[in-house]
């Protein structure tokens, strides 16, 4: 952080240090998330735990809607929650654009031109049938173009893997070379932001940690030693590799790709353990370990580089960030664990007789479709629908457009990239100088902007588990108002929305300059 300051613009740790330095001029940035907070908290509970509106709105709401998807497979999805906008807020609108960009190509132009394809082959064989015509848009979209998605974001992980090579060789002369030279120590001589946990200290950390998963792999999954081994191998040179590209990335654009690399880690280790004979569904379940602690990997360095730079802004002690940080990560490990489980039991992650609705979870759906092909005797393997999202990337990259970005637009649902789109373009209009809003009076109101995203994406989220929490133990609060009518239920939604996004204007622009 030190020797690289000044090269990166780190902006989500920009934007938090800011918000920190805003917290201490008084309460009333406090009041501020705590308000949003509630807000964004009610209004995701009102929708997904009373139902009292649908979760998201849709082109068939209107009759001209439902004949374009139905004739051409053309349909709009917008999610409502205030989780999904607030974040297109901090994001800003070029990044919204280009990932709502991505999804654009996959709905209104793969889709319908897969359906016309159909059309197009009847027509000139003069035998059967579109086979298309009888699936809704959303079928075409997982079956055909879904898989050119997971092709482009194994591309831009490849192409961001080559751009960062300075940084990786970088690192790894600090990891392995420069352990001990400049390590900091806790006595007087070593001045207070300088002061480290030793490397051979983290050294050991890390041995110990090797030899647990190695352990977890042989004795856990049930695999022999000679696969626990290479598994194991895969995950200290993967994460290695991949995390400096999360730390990198996180300086650069404040977005991590989790998703892409974590994506590629599962690709390189399927082709690896069915090489050593491990497939199947054993296979798959360790490909799975495989990706879930590389990915974990990935996010813990990402979210550490924020925290380090935001440190390093504010003056605080390396080593006693690194200390909470570690027991952070124990916390939250145990944490995570119990909420995962809780959503499991109550809304289900596959569509059954009693979780008829379950969650989205597009990350988890991307690794089973990688995963699957790779591992089972047999299964199709679109590598012509890959091939041609890899190209899409590369001719992203070229043109200077951040493949990764555009690819993870392509692969999740229409629904939750759209809202990234309306709180991007509240963010260019916050931002904007004008006559009537000078430069000081847009970076304040930006910066209130910014604080109520906050508070409504931890307010949506933590009404989400309380949701979660009730059907778990059993307490049934859906309302069933709008049961049978989707219409009316989305129309709802909009309307709500629309209020939702007011109430985000009107907060904005009780900012004042001080």
């Amino acid at each position: 952080m030190k020797d690289m300051h000044g090269k990166f613009p780190f902006p989500e740790a920009t934007a938090t240090a800011e918000i920190l330095i805003a917290g201490e001029k008084g309460g009333s940035q406090s009041k501020i998330l705590i308000v949003s907070g509630l807000v964004g908290g009610a209004f995701e509970f009102l929708f997904s735990s009373l139902h009292l509106f649908a979760d998201g709105i849709s082109s068939r709401m209107i009759g001209a809607g439902q004949y374009l998807a139905d004739k051409t497979k053309i349909v709009f999805h917008m999610s409502v929650s205030p989780l999904v906008f607030s974040f297109g807020y901090l994001i800003g609108l070029k990044y919204a654009l280009i990932i709502a960009g991505g999804s654009f190509i996959s709905w209104f132009v793969f889709v319908p031109l897969i359906n016309e394809v159909g059309n197009i082959f009847v027509e000139l064989s003069g035998a059967g049938a579109n086979p298309f015509a009888a699936l809704t848009p959303e079928a075409i979209f997982r079956a055909y173009v879904r898989p050119i998605g997971i092709g482009a974001i194994a591309m831009a992980g490849i192409i961001g893997i080559i751009k960062s090579s300075k940084v990786l060789g970088s690192a790894f002369k600090l990891a392995v070379g420069g352990g001990g030279k400049k390590d900091a120590t806790t006595d007087d001589t070593t001045p207070r932001t300088d002061r480290d946990i030793k490397m051979p200290h983290l050294l050991m950390l890390i041995g110990l940690t090797v030899a647990a998963i190695f352990v977890f792999l042989f004795f856990g999954v049930n695999i022999t030693p000679f696969q626990a081994i290479i598994a194991l191998a895969t995950i200290i040179i993967v994460a290695f590799l991949f995390t400096t590209v999360a730390a990198n990335a996180i300086a650069i654009v404040g977005s991590n790709p989790v998703s892409g690399m974590t994506l590629m880690t599962l690709i390189l280790s399927s082709f690896i353990l069915a090489a050593v004979g491990l497939d199947g569904p054993l296979g798959m379940m360790s490909a799975l370990i495989i990706g879930g602690i590389v990915c974990t990997a990935l996010s813990m360095a990402g979210g550490f580089v924020t925290d380090l730079k935001v440190g390093y802004w504010l003056g605080t002690t390396p080593i006693k960030q690194e200390k909470f940080k570690f027991l952070g990560t124990l916390l939250s490990a145990a944490t995570v664990g119990i909420v995962i489980y809780v959503l499991g039991q109550a809304y289900g992650y596959v569509p059954t007789e009693a979780t008829p609705n379950p969650l989205i979870a597009p990350q988890a759906n991307a690794m089973a479709a990688v995963i699957e092909p790779l591992m089972l005797p047999g299964a199709n393997v679109y590598w012509i629908l890959y091939l041609v999202g890899a190209v899409i990337a590369l001719a992203l990259n070229f043109i200077g457009i951040p493949p990764l970005a555009f690819a993870l637009g392509m692969f999740i649902p229409l629904g939750l990239n759209t809202p990234l789109v309306v709180g991007g373009l509240l963010n260019h209009f916050m931002n904007k100088k004008t006559k009537k809003q000078p430069e000081a009076l847009a970076k304040a109101r930006a910066e209130r902007g910014t604080l109520i995203s906050s508070g409504m994406i931890a307010g949506a989220a933590i009404f989400g588990v309380i949701g979660a929490l009730l059907l778990f133990f059993g307490v049934n609060v859906d309302t069933g108002l709008f049961a049978g009518n989707q219409v009316g239920a989305e129309a709802v939604a909009l309307i709500a929305f629309i209020l939702l996004v007011l109430y985000f204007i009107w907060e904005s622009r009780k900012a004042k300059v001080e």
